[in-house]
């Protein structure tokens, strides 16, 4: 019963002890706030500013960051001047791009030292074809209705090819067909115009600007049934 009764009077003694020090800790952390805020020219509304902008600045670039569309190698998807919001993360944990993204990536060394944003129309392993009898863009075997995506009264290729997609790279093409320097570009150029994965910068996400004609940019469904190089359906 001692024993009992000794060990409570201690836990107990030892309660302002705690409680002198969480105050001390608070004191130190006000002190050194009040120490930051002095220093700053705006005090407090200075140091917000700075840590919204850090915070924005670690969101664009590990989460999402904005580009400006320069050319109109993307309409009507994507207009001269539009400003989209690219999800960084979006291949970052396993998952690669898929035919119908609109992704931007370097170019450095493939189409040019600078961002690019195309849309993907094979991926690695893919068969691509220009043109089926109907005129469409023929991928593993099947034909692809692009009217969907393509800019108004393209045809999806003014140039013929038949590619095998390397593994672990990327056609990309512009929707404004016509006028859209992509994979078509660089076929017989070193590289072959197949953009490493590892290259993408992300997905677009949303077009952020102008306001009106913000929406976001969904996969488009025009490449569902195209197969896997495989035989199934990808």
């Amino acid at each position: 019963m001692d024993t009992e009764a000794q060990h409570v009077e201690r836990d107990r003694s030892s309660q302002p002890h705690e409680s002198t020090s969480q105050g001390e800790e608070d004191r130190s952390r006000s002190s050194l706030l009040s120490g930051v805020t002095a220093w700053l020219p705006g005090g407090r509304i200075t140091l917000s500013l700075l840590l919204c902008m850090a915070f924005l600045l670690a969101v664009s670039v590990f989460v999402m960051q904005p580009f400006q569309i320069p050319s109109s190698s993307m309409e009507t998807t994507l207009r001269v001047g539009d400003r989209v919001l690219v999800n960084k993360l979006a291949y970052r944990f396993g998952a690669e791009p898929r035919r119908g993204d609109v992704v931007v990536f370097d170019g450095s060394g493939y189409f040019g030292d600078a961002d690019y944003i195309k849309r993907v129309v094979g991926v690695g392993g893919d068969h691509v074809v220009c043109c089926d009898s109907n005129g469409r863009i023929e991928v593993n075997g099947q034909s692809v209705d692009e009217r969907a995506v393509l800019h108004a009264g393209d045809a999806p290729s003014d140039v013929p090819f038949d590619i095998k997609v390397p593994e672990g790279t990327l056609f990309l093409l512009g929707d404004h067909r016509s006028d859209s320097r992509d994979s078509r570009e660089y076929l017989g150029a070193p590289g072959g115009g197949f953009v490493p994965v590892d290259q993408v910068i992300g997905r677009a996400q949303w077009i952020a600007w102008p306001m009106g004609h913000w929406h976001s940019l969904s996969r488009n469904d025009v490449y569902a049934h195209v197969p896997a190089p495989g035989g199934a359906h990808g």
